[in-house]
């Protein structure tokens, strides 16, 4: 019986793959066939600029524009055969760039990347060596990484060393933003009119004149440097329709051609336009640096639905050939995997998804409804197409027609993860309470996994995870970590003396307080050398405000800038406050010492019997149970209140603010914290996002969404909430209905996120024993979907331990 239900599922999941013509299937199977490797192209040409003098006694905006200028006139310029879109970081499909400017990977590294099991980056024997005699020693002791790291206090190095918090910034550079109208308004050719007359609007009795006209300088260079790619390309689509043999490719060579004279020199006039429009500037982005996360178009159905609507008015354009460049889109997108991470930055985002985001729905400008046609061919294009990128968001309001939410659901079915559900509605509140305007609020969205901000108008930097159930254990052993024996936090007092559960959340509060002192602080000196080493000048064009006030995006330019620490352990951590209370303070059946040996011994010999008791008669977080969700509820104000009490940072001004989720920091997590009071052992993964602890949620979905929804996430800027249902339970129109009501309903009590995968223990287990066998097997893991096959053992075993919901 169990293996005809895996047959079964993994029928209905190859069935879901139907791309609209033989070209897209075609373009498909090489994307999700390439081995990712590492093209070594982008790393040699940027140590071949700054080697050759070029930019001697140039400003740092200059000296980077003038680089990013040098890739573009001599990166390589793939056209894969019968794609209708132009342009690609790297040299080939799944062929990724370095950044050595960043962080340089030495040989070791390159080796680990090559040889290990799960995703790896195949590095041959060229770049290897390219890296040996020519990479490495040029960029020796200047990376930004060595920078960084050579700069942040002792305290901070101890304490990322342990595991209580990772740093986004240490292999990736900021850049975690998405674009907005401005990209689909304006052609570069506009905005070097804007630079030209701010340019002349400029004061020379400013003290700052002579930055902003440098960084001004700088953006007029990189829109040139778009321009030259651009012009390249177009050259290279007419050398190959010359020896196009085929008359219809022949002529979409052409065409592909003349619309890359149009743009993104100018803004674009139609829907194959704004296509490759687009492209050209995320390209540029993510050539110029690799930001994290990678930038994205933001609300695309509202982007591209004036063009759709023109065009299939005066019929030059059919529903079908706007669906395949849309489908060409996405494979352009899945092409481009994440640049390479090793260390710790691996740990807490083990994947290849370079987490582009195409948010569908929500309200338009104005407060109306914003689903459109191309909302719904966005759906459809993601239901054919099942490929690990790009990711995307389904955007519910109460103004959103019940069809729409229906239809997502639909494409939820099948199982690989995607879509998500967000509360719009809810993403409107929070860019109000951070001080946007009704306007930008209403054009914002979610980013990344669930970051919400203000599309195109935001720089919203993530500035690492902050381990909580680490920083309990450190509180139980009154300031050292037992893994290293360190003395790493502050004496709070042996807990053994605590009288009341009071002494002992003040203790444990006093150590959050102390950490996020010490991580705020490095944050803000992080923050500091990208402004000062590593400013973007073509990412900056198409941010609102950084051309108006001649400053960068790193350095503050756009609109609105915020700095969000990532909270993560919610459910261990609540649990384990919980277990604590309940078991020690209120019924005195554990006495504290017992615990702690019990943790110290990760639960062995007798006391299993213990750990037993904890894990079956503790209240739970996730079972709606408000004696435990109210310390749930007050850890989120608390921590919520503590982030945003610290003053804007230096350089940006960027206001301090909490998302709650994890990527795949809560394994890593895991892996450095000992066992904790919620009867989780030693090494295990803590709980992902504002989940439940895995497996403990017994009492159903609806408890879960309870439970959650009694925590106020509008104080955060998004909150990643994971539910596994059985394949069964999304059959038939009656269940689809129930749980796009049960969505709503979730929505109006406060929820912001939930999504779901669906996919069976069995399917899972079966895919561990043969994974030859499950290559395509894709699930969700916390933000983004990822083949399981692919995934390190002990985020499988994660997944497995979430409790799989039989019915609504």
């Amino acid at each position: 019986m169990s293996e005809v239900r895996v047959e079964r599922e993994m029928a209905k999941r190859k069935a879901a793959i139907r791309p609209i013509s033989k070209r897209i299937a075609k373009l498909r199977e090489e994307s999700v066939s390439a081995p990712v490797k590492i093209s070594s192209e982008r790393a040699r040409l940027v140590t071949e600029f700054y080697k050759s003098g070029q930019a001697d006694g140039k400003s740092e905006p200059v000296r980077r524009a003038l680089a990013f200028k040098y890739l573009m006139e001599r990166v390589s310029l793939p056209v894969e055969d019968g794609q209708l879109i132009v342009g690609l970081r790297g040299t080939g499909p799944q062929e990724v760039p370095t950044y050595p400017e960043i962080c340089t990977h030495d040989l070791e590294d390159l080796e680990v990347l090559d040889t290990r099991e799960n995703m790896p980056y195949r590095v041959d024997e060229d770049t290897k060596n390219i890296y040996e005699e020519e990479i490495i020693p040029f960029w020796k002791g200047k990376t930004t990484r060595e920078i960084i790291f050579s700069n942040l206090p002792k305290e901070w190095i101890e304490a990322y060393e342990a595991g209580i918090w990772t740093e986004f910034m240490e292999q990736r550079a900021p850049g975690h933003s998405a674009g907005g109208e401005k990209i689909f308004e304006k052609g570069v050719l506009d905005v070097k009119e804007d630079i030209k007359r701010q340019m002349n609007a400029l004061n020379p009795a400013d003290p700052a004149y002579y930055d902003k006209m440098e960084e001004l300088k700088a953006m007029d260079i990189a829109a040139d440097a778009i321009l030259i790619y651009a012009k390249r390309y177009a050259e290279k689509l007419r050398e190959l329709a010359k020896l196009e043999r085929d008359a219809k490719r022949k002529a979409e060579l052409e065409k592909m051609a003349q619309i890359c004279d149009h743009v993104p020199a100018h803004a674009p006039k139609t829907f194959w336009e704004a296509l490759q429009h687009y492209w050209f500037v995320h390209v540029g982005i993510v050539y110029e640096t690799n930001p994290w996360d990678s930038f994205n178009p933001g609300r695309l159905d509202q982007h591209l639905y004036p063009f759709y609507e023109r065009e299939v008015a005066d019929g030059s354009l059919t529903r079908d050939q706007a669906k395949e460049l849309l489908e060409a889109f996405w494979i352009k997108i899945n092409n481009q995997p994440a640049v390479p991470k090793v260390r710790v930055t691996a740990e807490e985002s083990f994947t290849y998804n370079d987490f582009t985001k195409i948010n569908i729905g929500g309200l338009k400008e104005d407060g109306s409804d914003g689903v459109n046609e191309v909302s719904y061919l966005l759906l459809e294009v993601l239901d054919e197409m099942r490929t690990l990128q790009p990711n995307t968001a389904v955007q519910v309001s109460v103004k959103n027609p019940e069809r729409f939410v229906t239809k997502a659901l639909k494409v939820v079915g099948p199982g690989f993860g995607e879509p998500p559900f967000f509360n719009f509605d809810g993403v409107i509140v929070k860019m109000l309470r951070q001080g946007k305007s009704l306007e930008d609020a209403r054009t914002a969205g979610v980013s990344g996994c669930i970051e919400t901000g203000a599309f195109g108008k935001e720089s919203y930097i993530l500035t690492g995870y902050f381990n909580l159930p680490k920083i309990l254990e450190i509180t139980l052993n009154d300031g050292v970590d037992p893994r290293t024996g360190k003395k790493l936090g502050l004496s709070t007092g042996d807990p053994q003396k605590f009288k009341t559960f009071d002494e002992l959340w003040d203790a444990f509060m006093k150590q959050v307080k102390h950490f996020m002192d010490i991580k705020m602080k490095g944050n803000d000196i992080i923050e500091s050398i990208f402004a000062k080493h590593f400013p973007v000048p073509f990412m900056s064009l198409w941010l609102c405000d950084c051309v108006e006030k001649a400053k960068d995006y790193n350095c503050g330019g756009t609109r609105y800038n915020t700095q969000y620490l990532q909270v993560v352990g919610l459910g261990t951590i609540a649990y384990s406050l919980t277990s604590i209370k309940y078991h020690v303070f209120d019924k005195g059946a554990v006495q504290m010492d017992e615990l702690l040996d019990a943790l110290k011994s990760d639960f062995a010999g007798k006391n299993e019997i213990l750990r037993q008791t904890i894990l079956n008669k503790t209240p739970k977080y996730g079972e709606d149970d408000d004696y435990a969700d109210k310390i749930a509820k007050d850890l989120v104000d608390q921590v919520v209140s503590m982030i945003e009490s610290y003053p804007p940072s230096p350089i940006r001004r960027a206001s301090k603010r909490a998302y709650f989720l994890p990527t795949t920091a809560h394994v890593y997590f895991g892996k450095v914290t000992g066992a904790t009071p919620d009867g989780r052992k030693a090494g295990f993964p803590v709980s992902e996002g504002i989940s439940p602890v895995q497996g403990s949620d017994r009492k159903g979905i609806v408890a879960v969404f309870r439970s959650v929804s009694k925590c106020d996430w509008d104080k955060t800027g998004g909150a990643l909430l994971n539910q596994r249902l059985s394949p069964d339970l999304l059959e038939g129109e009656e269940n689809v209905r129930k749980l796009a009501q049960l969505i709503r309903t979730f929505f109006m009590m406060g929820g912001h996120h939930v999504q779901f995968n669906v996919v069976s223990t069995e399917l899972l287990k079966e895919a561990q024993k043969r994974p030859k066998d499950f290559q395509d097997l894709m699930v969700r893991v916390a933000g983004y979907s990822d083949y399981f096959v692919n995934l390190p053992k002990g985020l499988q075993e994660e997944i497995i331990a979430r409790t799989e919901y039989e019915q609504v």
